[in-house]
């Protein structure tokens, strides 16, 4: 579920989560309203995410200066270091693919993070147990 939640590489769009991912990669993090508002300037079939068309929408509203200094969209064209049309197409789409690897690489890292601290709580919760049995026993003995 976690890594789905991540895993652009099975549908091909950048979402909510992974553009947030993407702007804090960038170094230009966003507020939640900031990244909705990001998606819905180029979202034309009003799915909430971002197909590579409407991706490559960001960097022709950037040429055409259409988008505002301040926006999150003109950050993400700024940052992105593509000019598409120099890069052309192909350059665009991947660039749109490796930032989509991107997100599903750290996703796994994240996650393999996430399994690791699981394993250790676990852990920690075991000895904690066995240390209590212990002192039950201990006390017994006492007795």
């Amino acid at each position: 579920r976690f890594q789905m939640m991540y895993d652009a590489g099975k549908d091909g769009f950048i979402d909510l989560m992974e553009l947030k991912l993407m702007m804090e990669k960038l170094g230009a993090p966003q507020t939640h309203l900031g990244l909705k508002n990001m998606i819905k300037e180029v979202d034309e079939d009003l799915d909430s995410k971002l197909s590579f068309r409407e991706f490559l929408l960001i960097f022709r509203k950037a040429a055409a200066g259409e988008l505002q200094e301040d926006s999150g969209l003109h950050a993400l064209a700024r940052l992105s270091e593509i000019d598409v049309s120099t890069e052309g197409v192909k350059g665009a789409k991947s660039f749109f693919e490796a930032k989509v690897q991107a997100i599903h690489d750290a996703s796994r890292f994240e996650e393999e993070i996430k399994a690791e601290q699981e394993e250790k709580k676990k852990q920690a919760e075991e000895l904690k147990q066995r240390k209590a049995a212990f002192k039950e026993l201990q006390s017994t003995f006492k007795q």
